[in-house]
């Protein structure tokens, strides 16, 4: 398996982030191919800005980094599955997990 295997159908894949002690899903990203070998280089998550065009390490501001542990692919390459141990909260609202609010059906609708 090559990186490029990684980016055939997109530049862009999607990269969600557990936590690697409690399995918690902490965020979903995009990753290039730059930002993936930057990642693996480092150990420190990085992820394609597609607001900003530009790479950023999660917790370069926050210092709320995430260190990889384990990176799975799912079976048809086009999605990543990083496991990794988290700083601090993985959310930029200061939650642990950017999953924190669950849909609930509106009784009046």
């Amino acid at each position: 398996m090559t990186l490029d295997a990684f980016f055939e159908k997109s530049e862009l894949i999607p990269a969600i982030v557990q936590d690697a002690a409690t399995k918690d899903v902490l965020m979903l990203a995009y990753m290039n191919r730059e930002s993936l070998e930057q990642t693996l280089a480092t150990g420190l998550c990085t992820f394609f800005s597609r607001s900003r065009q530009k790479l950023w390490v999660k917790g370069e501001t926050s210092g709320n980094f995430l260190h990889l542990r384990r990176l799975c692919y799912d079976c048809d390459c086009d999605t990543l599955l990083l496991f990794a141990d988290p700083d601090g909260p993985a959310c930029h609202t200061g939650n642990r997990s950017c999953f924190y609010r669950e849909w609930k059906e509106n009784s009046n609708a």
